[in-house]
């Protein structure tokens, strides 16, 4: 049987337990298994002394026969981690939760595969839970959604001992690790793209005004670049926030297909206006791209559990959660050698084309 002793290294501790079945296994137990002290077995795992390779691999054999796992809290007494990053994320009634779930296992993932555990924390008061983590030491570090234009946490973890990641670009990030998707380009790059198709007449649904008013900056910095762009190219943009869900999200479509009729491009910064969409086109009777051409802006794990048919900036939510992970281990693992300076990472758009955007036919719709 092959030594793996990367598994088995000096972030073990000598009263390490797991459980095997219902059954508890310690340390005692591989120790006896081997034939050998429970402080050989000890040393064989953690490297603190010199063990010769055929003990060191009669310990080895005993705890993949056994299934002994070293216990995480016996660990962080040891070497002061606890191989759990905590991910702050909310839950919110005007956001679209699958969307969320995107960015969420975005970051769980990430973290599996570097060897760490996610404790997800959706508590409304995220001050109190980032205050109340960092104090006890539960956690190596923090990953933090849901972040805003003037987010209260960044004032916590800017002092908290643990280092910290977000996605989402706050107003001043400024001494943090933050990754985005570039939302000011993703504007410009919306109405680019079909202005060059010929659409001088555009609707543009954001999402709801809610988010905005608590400061959820990514929704004007798309609104904002896009209206710009409009302005610059001589293109007509209507825009409009939305509702998170139906059936209010289905209605504002219908209101905003009925007022402007001479639209020819719709642009969606709204994940349940894009899931909402094909059932409202399909009892109107409008083709896409042919009567109407579409753009949005949402992953495309989420295209897929919507089988939406849309053309959309991808919004990169596992990339995304996953850069925020890669840099928080290394802050956390790195020591004197973890990165400097804090990093600001903007992911340039790009549209995955699905077919549905094309030249305007010359008929309005209606």
């Amino acid at each position: 049987m092959p030594l793996v002793s990367n598994r088995y290294d000096s972030n073990r501790f000598d009263s390490d337990v797991a459980e095997e079945g219902d059954e508890v296994v310690t340390i005692g137990d591989v120790a006896k298994a081997a034939g050998v002290s429970r402080s050989t077995a000890s040393y064989a795992l953690t490297g603190k002394r010199s063990i010769s390779p055929a003990v060191k691999q009669r310990v080895i054999d005993a705890v993949q026969e056994l299934g002994y796992v070293p216990n995480a809290g016996a660990r962080a007494l040891s070497t002061s981690q606890t191989k759990v990053i905590a991910l702050l994320a909310r839950f919110l009634d005007d956001e679209f939760a699958p969307a969320m779930l995107q960015y969420i296992l975005g970051v769980t993932n990430g973290a599996r595969e570097l060897g760490y555990d996610t404790l997800l924390v959706s508590e409304e008061d995220g001050v109190h839970a980032l205050q109340r983590l960092s104090s006890s030491r539960q956690v190596d570090g923090f990953v933090l959604l849901n972040v805003s234009e003037e987010d209260e946490r960044l004032a916590v973890l800017g002092k908290a001992p643990q280092p910290g990641a977000m996605v989402g670009l706050p107003g001043d990030p400024d001494g943090f690790d933050v990754f985005d998707l570039d939302f000011v380009a993703s504007g410009r790059l919306m109405v680019d793209t079909l202005h060059e198709l010929g659409h001088r007449e555009l609707i543009l649904v954001s999402q709801p005004e809610d988010v905005v008013e608590r400061g959820g900056a990514y929704v004007w910095r798309l609104a904002n670049a896009a209206r710009e762009r409009a302005a610059e190219l001589g293109v007509t943009l209507h825009s409009s926030f939305g509702a998170s869900q139906q059936p209010g999200i289905g209605d504002d479509l219908k209101r905003l297909l009925d007022a402007h009729p001479s639209a020819t491009g719709l642009l969606l910064n709204n994940e349940a206006a894009a899931a909402a969409l094909p059932s409202v086109l399909l009892a109107r009777g409008i083709s896409v791209p042919v009567d109407l051409s579409v753009v949005g802006r949402y992953s495309d794990d989420f295209a897929k559990t919507f089988s939406l048919p849309f053309s959309a900036i991808d919004s990169a939510a596992d990339e995304l959660g996953r850069r925020a992970v890669r840099q928080l281990v290394a802050r956390i693992e790195g020591g004197d050698e973890a990165p400097a300076p804090h990093t600001v990472e903007l992911i340039p758009p790009v549209i995955h084309d699905r077919g549905s955007i094309a030249a305007p036919t010359k008929a309005p719709r209606g």
